[in-house]
């Protein structure tokens, strides 16, 4: 096996325009992110002009100038996460309804909205509600950005292309600690207004990207428009629209698509049933144990904890720390489709346990020149990990579970899930960090809490997560359809046409996929060497422990 990422042999066509528009949303929906809010509320929070114009009376005991309390903190910062929460879950609708590419150009004027409240307000009131729907955009465009990569991209690169969702968030991170750290020292309100009104330039990209770039096939084709399927996936491979190779890949979208509904409708019910209701659990943990990391601790409140802890110059450390999650996130992209999903994400999570823990003992034992540093370098060396497997790998195993028939709906309950965490450690951070009345006053111990759901992580990764590399979106359904166990899924070959499947005519409900596919291939054995159809029916002695017998009726 080389180093490089090559396009298998024999595959006809070009993926380049799919790896690009790919690539494009997740740049485009850079500024549409939580994640550059996450690095500029940080800075704003500790900006002298910001305290000055929303404090409402209380004075921080720590430096004796204007500020916010913890309430006021909490709900400043969280409610962001809370509108998060929100947008996911409407972005099922919006996705299925509006399609893919015209729900992220809707989802995008609600950020937009959001965020010219945000500048304009003078007061806490208006800056909340201008956060809830930047935040109630943000929701929106999470869930759509890698709905419509994973139904783009091609199989062998596609964990790379939706992988680059993350990278496109952690160059948010290092814009907006660049951005707060280069308008920090302005006396006036154009030391928040501006970073807050960056997000503009890059809302309005997307919208206009959008309005030139394809639908994705598999959406036309759940929308029952073949022709503009074929179109869309022609422009993608580079291929003409009758071409064997393209027609294949179309018409095994559509048989999968087909045989999904047969075991029953799109309906939300239909998502928590059998194995769709097994990987929607997956993908809802899968996106809480990723915000439980403790990350966005350091994003959130990262240079508001360097300056408690005797740490000079905390905006050039909140600039470092978005440059290593930046270049971190490189070897991820490359090892996703290498190494694997699942021991990139055993990898992350024992490291990042280990880092953790380090950091508070050392934060709890300690408080001098050598400590401070000790504590900055395992920050640095967490975010490495973090960045190069679960904060990149959670978006692309989310991305690729589902079956087309739900995968807008699944997709949106599970980045609803990271948003609900999200808001849920937003809103406690202050009162388990901070010191005072009415706060827990943890300090470095909080470290202890994220080591120890990094641990839950490792356990959950060995358990529950599936190896999807080099699978297409339809070969997932047969490999949750065939292996019982997260840690057998490891060097799985898919066999099973779901073009033979539909052609069988069997009763899909009451047979597994694998009997189905048994049933399929005695049908094709039989014709090659009948030289005529036939109609075929499969009993089932599963209650009496027999294999399944399927005679042939001619």
């Amino acid at each position: 096996m080389g180093l490089m990422l090559k396009k298998p042999e024999g595959t006809p066509g070009s993926a380049l325009p799919a790896i690009l528009i790919g690539l494009f949303v997740a740049f485009g929906e850079n500024g549409d992110d939580n994640r550059y809010d996450t690095g500029t509320i940080g800075g704003i929070l500790a900006m002298k002009a910001w305290r000055e114009q929303f404090s409402t009376g209380y004075i921080d005991p720590k430096d004796g100038l204007p500020n916010v309390n913890s309430s006021q903190s909490s709900e400043i910062v969280s409610i962001l996460s809370a509108g998060t929460f929100f947008g996911a879950l409407f972005a099922a609708p919006m996705g299925d309804y509006l399609g893919r590419r015209w729900g992220l150009v809707a989802s995008s004027w609600v950020f937009i909205f959001g965020v010219c409240l945000q500048t304009a307000s003078t007061g806490i009131q208006l800056f909340v509600a201008g956060r809830f729907f930047a935040g109630l955009g943000v929701g929106l465009v999470s869930a759509l950005v890698p709905l419509y990569q994973s139904e783009s991209a091609p199989k062998w690169i596609r964990g790379t292309v939706v992988g680059a969702y993350q990278l496109a968030i952690t160059i948010g991170l290092l814009l907006a600690a660049v951005i707060d750290n280069s308008t920090k020292n302005k006396t006036n309100t154009a030391s928040y207004r501006i970073p807050v009104a960056v997000q503009l330039a890059w809302g309005l990209i997307l919208i206009a990207g959008m309005l030139v770039l394809p639908e994705t096939p598999r959406y036309l084709i759940k929308r029952g428009k073949s022709q503009k399927a074929a179109k869309s996936l022609s422009r993608l491979r580079r291929l003409e629209v009758d071409h064997p190779a393209l027609v294949e890949e179309l018409a095994e979208i559509q048989a999968n698509h087909n045989y999904e509904l047969t075991l029953g409708r799109a309906t939300y019910l239909d998502c928590f049933k059998g194995t769709i209701g097994k990987r929607l659990l997956t993908g809802c943990l899968l996106q809480a144990l990723q915000q439980l990391t403790g990350v966005n601790f350091i994003f959130y409140y990262g240079t508001s904890f360097f300056q408690s802890s005797g740490i000079t110059n905390s905006f050039v450390i909140s600039m470092i720390t978005s440059s290593i999650n930046v270049a971190s996130t490189l070897p991820g992209l490359y090892l996703v489709e290498k190494w694997g999903r699942r021991p990139l994400l055993l990898f992350g999570a024992a490291g990042m346990a280990v880092c953790q823990i380090i950091v508070a003992i050392v934060g709890d034992t300690s408080s001098s020149v050598v400590s401070n540093k000790v504590l900055i370098a395992f920050v640095c060396i967490y975010i490495f990990f973090f960045a190069s497997s679960w904060g990149s790998v959670a978006w692309v195993i989310t991305g690729e579970l589902f079956p087309l028939k739900v995968r807008a709906k699944c997709l949106s309950m599970t980045t609803a899930s990271n948003w609900l965490l999200n808001w849920a450690i937003a809103y406690s951070t202050p009162y388990l960090v901070n010191t005072g009345p009415g706060n827990a006053g943890l300090e470095s111990n909080v470290f202890f809490i994220w080591g120890g759901c990094c641990v839950l992580c490792f356990i959950f990764t060995w358990f529950l997560i599936y190896e999807t590399k080099g699978l297409s979106l339809e070969q997932v359904d047969e490999l949750y359809a065939k292996v019982g166990h997260a840690w057998q899924s490891k060097g799985f070959v898919p066999t099973v046409s779901f073009q033979d499947v539909q052609d069988a005519h069997q009763d899909t409900r009451q047979f597994s996929l694998a009997d189905v596919e048994a049933g399929a291939a005695q049908r094709r054995k039989s014709e090659v060497a009948g030289g005529q159809p036939f109609v075929q029916e499969v009993e089932s002695n599963s209650s009496a422990g027999n294999d399944v017998v399927m005679p042939e009726k001619y």
